[in-house]
């Protein structure tokens, strides 16, 4: 797995990392959105450059450019429903892309802090030998992106696989490590500290989903 740390270096990026974690900036919804989305767009950016590219001629009013475009087929697949606003950011660039949409929450059998990770509503576009970008805002344990990535594969066999997240915990970081192959690559906002007794990330900026879309019941 190659990792990519994206805060590592000051950038804009830092900025809308902080704006999404300010408890003042989450009283507005709209603002929150737009944040992700804007980072998602930075993290596209990022990430295109490992992309795979094929040499073209462009005709120009004057007269013939040599350049180059993207030849990978990519597939945009968000987990429901906190990676909505990060898909955005991402099919902003990647306009041409597919896109697939599946659904992972924590179930809580027993009311406590022990939960199942429940998969349900997917609807995805063929992956088969294509370039598979999985987006998920927050990597907290991990086990949602692996029980994705399960039922993925379940679909067909990607060229390529990159995940990309806007927040990490070190914990989440391992388990993918040692539940997912090596050949993919994991794109990272911002690392941050832990993980605490509820499996929530610390510093973290609370529950992406609520603070995009409102409270679920």
């Amino acid at each position: 797995m190659k990792i990519h740390y994206l805060s590592e270096k000051n950038s804009i990026l830092n900025h809308f990392l902080g704006e999404i974690r300010d408890v003042n900036v989450h009283k507005d919804a709209m603002r929150f959105r737009r944040n992700i989305e804007r980072i998602g767009e930075i993290m596209a950016y990022e990430l295109s450059k490992e992309l795979d590219y094929k040499a073209i001629e462009i005709q120009t009013p004057l007269g013939i450019k040599k350049t180059t475009q993207i030849a990978d087929t990519i597939v945009l697949c968000s987990i429901l429903r906190a990676g909505l606003s990060m898909h955005l950011g991402f099919l902003n660039y990647f306009d041409q892309a597919e896109n697939g949409f599946i659904s992972a929450y924590r179930y809580h059998p027993n009311n406590d802090d022990f939960f199942e990770i429940k998969v349900e509503y997917q609807a995805i576009a063929d992956i088969n030998d294509k370039c598979l970008l999985l987006i998920d805002p927050m990597l907290a344990t991990g086990q949602s992106i692996v029980a994705v990535y399960n039922r993925l594969m379940e679909r067909g066999i990607p060229k390529k696989i990159h995940i990309a997240v806007t927040i990490a915990a070190p914990e989440g970081i391992a388990y993918l490590e040692k539940h997912l192959p090596d050949n993919f690559h994991l794109w990272i906002g911002a690392l941050d500290e832990k993980l605490n007794e509820h499996s929530y990330i610390v510093p973290g900026l609370g529950d992406a989903g609520d603070l995009a879309y409102g409270i679920k019941l």
